[in-house]
């Protein structure tokens, strides 16, 4: 996937009302893991039209996604 694309997805799932906002970019993390190795993720956010900080967040998740699975 494109980083373009990844920001899709993120502004998605993020802009979803019937989502938690910090708890989307969580799961856009695990559910995104092995696409957004070595990106810079902060780039991504910024894409997708929400905080750069949101970055540390996105990482959060991907280091989750080892140890997790989504139901």
């Amino acid at each position: 996937m494109t980083d373009d694309q990844l920001a899709e997805k993120l502004k998605e799932m993020y802009f979803d009302p019937a989502s938690d906002k910090a708890v989307s970019v969580h799961l856009f993390g695990i559910r995104y893991a092995d696409h957004l190795d070595r990106r810079s993720l902060r780039d991504i956010a910024e894409r997708a039209g929400i905080s750069p900080n949101y970055g540390t967040e996105i990482r959060k998740g991907v280091n989750l996604a080892r140890y997790v699975r989504e139901k």
